[in-house]
């Protein structure tokens, strides 16, 4: 049976672009693997702590300093689990400022781990999550591609592929919708652009 993980890092709730997209791709995904199972994480609702010198003194073998700290440390070996345990994952990144909310680098923070989801060989380090189907829901609200002259401003889309390829998340598809602020028309054709496309998936 498939199962679909559906990570969700805006803080706007229900006035969020990539959570209404990232709901529809899984819906897509779900009508493409009938009986498909879906985890959702939703990353600002419950965020993860950012790392700190008790994450690395406890990941190094001491004794968590107080339950909060190992109720998050937990939770960041269940994040692991998830992307070992998923087919496909679908994963909504707004940028902000540039570059992926603070949520899902906290996410990415503790998903990259030496030993668990990647490793170090002689030939360089190795992503231990290859065969995996990933799908970035990308809002932004200006333009940042072809020859935008924001174009190199762009840290978001490229440092989440690189993230994920170090782990072995290289099958990677991008479904973006961009000039969300610039006005409400412009609003409204990237969105409905960014659904047509997640409506011609195919399995």
């Amino acid at each position: 049976m498939t199962t679909i993980l559906q990570i969700d890092s805006s803080i706007l709730g229900a006035n969020s672009a990539s959570r209404e997209l990232t709901a529809d791709t899984v819906a897509r995904q779900l009508a493409l693997h009938p009986g498909a199972t879906v985890v959702h994480r939703d990353l600002a609702a419950d965020p993860a702590f950012h790392l700190s010198g008790q994450h690395l003194a406890a990941f190094q073998g001491a004794t968590p300093e107080s339950s909060a700290l190992g109720a998050d440390i937990a939770q960041g070996v269940a994040y692991i689990d998830d992307l070992f345990a998923a087919d496909v994952i679908v994963i909504g990144a707004p940028m902000y400022n540039f570059t992926i909310p603070s949520q899902l680098k906290g996410w990415i923070d503790r998903v990259l781990v030496a030993g668990r989801t990647f490793r170090y060989t002689e030939n360089g380090p190795e992503g231990l999550l290859p065969g995996k189907k990933v799908y970035v829901v990308s809002t932004r609200g200006g333009i940042y591609t072809g020859d935008s002259p924001a174009a190199s401003l762009d840290f978001q889309e490229s440092y989440l592929k690189a993230a994920l390829a170090f782990i072995g998340l290289t099958d990677v598809s991008i479904i973006r919708a961009e000039g969300l602020s610039i006005s409400e028309e412009a609003k409204a054709s990237a969105i409905a652009s960014a659904k047509a496309e997640i409506e011609a998936l195919a399995a």
